[in-house]
């Protein structure tokens, strides 16, 4: 009701004429503006906020955006507008609109944990590790039990080479949120860079209990069982081949360490892709492999 009201608004605005008397010609008109009430403008905001929001929901992040955008116009002191634009923004690929949008909402409501932790993933995203790592912690600081957090904490402690600081972090995620698989497939990429390759592939097989179509914690299982033992070589180009054919980008070095695989995952890697077993399969995902097959 509120959003069909807004587009007859915008579509004119209203004139109305009236009589000023007997004495006066009947032609004679007084028009004038309709200006809506606070209550109707906030009622047209929020029916732009919700529009937005299922257009987000529909992957629509740029018409998104422009809805998002209206709604702050009308709800300019409330936050959860200057939230949801940032979002739209962000999928939208224009993060430095999303930090403006981000930096409106923490001033309104700067206790506001999930704003911090949205700052703090769009610093980590723009890598900038030290940063986010700030942002990150002062919104732990208001909700100390946010699994995501940590997880982004992690990440960033991983960039700034903190990998003890960095698998604390991946364990708490993982202790917050027992189906977190993603956390814990990072716990083991700490560990195998570690030297703690047993208890790194022993995670990555709980990993694949939890999310068995997972590319990422397949292919580097397959890398560390062939290169703690020869013996495990059938196992290994088997779990290769299905982690390729998932996902075809994890066949690039470069790709790979976007991911945040350390140097030893990756050379472990090149030597088990450089079997003779999995010619077919490696010339295969690399003719595939490109941005658009990115694992969900």
């Amino acid at each position: 009701m509120a959003a069909r009201w807004f587009r007859a608004l915008a579509a004119a605005p209203l004139a109305l004429g009236l009589t000023l008397g007997s004495g006066l010609a009947a032609h004679a008109l007084v028009p004038y503006t309709y200006v809506p009430r606070n209550e109707a403008l906030e009622g047209a905001g929020l029916g732009l906020a919700q529009a937005a929001a299922r257009l987000l929901q529909m992957g629509q992040a740029e018409d998104a955006a422009r809805l998002a955008a209206l709604s702050t116009q009308l709800l300019p002191n409330d936050p959860r507008s200057w939230v949801l634009l940032a979002e739209a923004e962000l999928r939208s690929k224009n993060s430095k609109q999303a930090a403006v949008a981000l930096a409106r909402a923490k001033q309104l409501d700067p206790k506001n944990a999930g704003i911090w932790f949205a700052e703090g993933s769009l610093a980590l995203r723009d890598n900038h590790p030290k940063q986010a790592i700030d942002l990150l912690r002062r919104g732990l600081e208001l909700e100390k039990n946010n699994a995501g957090a940590y997880f982004d904490l992690g990440n960033a402690q991983i960039l700034l080479g903190q990998s003890a600081q960095a698998l604390k972090s991946f364990e708490r995620a993982s202790a917050l949120r027992k189906d977190f698989w993603e956390a814990l497939n990072n716990q083991s990429i700490v560990l195998y860079e570690r030297g703690q390759v047993k208890e790194a592939i022993h995670r990555w097989r709980q990993v694949l209990r939890l999310k068995p179509t997972a590319s990422e914690p397949t292919l580097a299982l397959a890398a560390a069982l062939l290169a703690d033992n020869a013996g495990a070589a059938n196992e290994a180009i088997n779990l290769a081949t299905r982690a390729l054919d998932g996902d075809p980008n994890y066949v690039l070095p470069s790709f790979q360490q976007e991911q945040l695989w350390g140097a030893k995952l990756r050379a472990a890697t090149a030597r088990l892709l450089s079997r003779n077993e999995l010619r077919t399969v490696v010339e295969r995902a690399q003719a595939n492999a490109g941005p658009s097959q990115n694992e969900e």
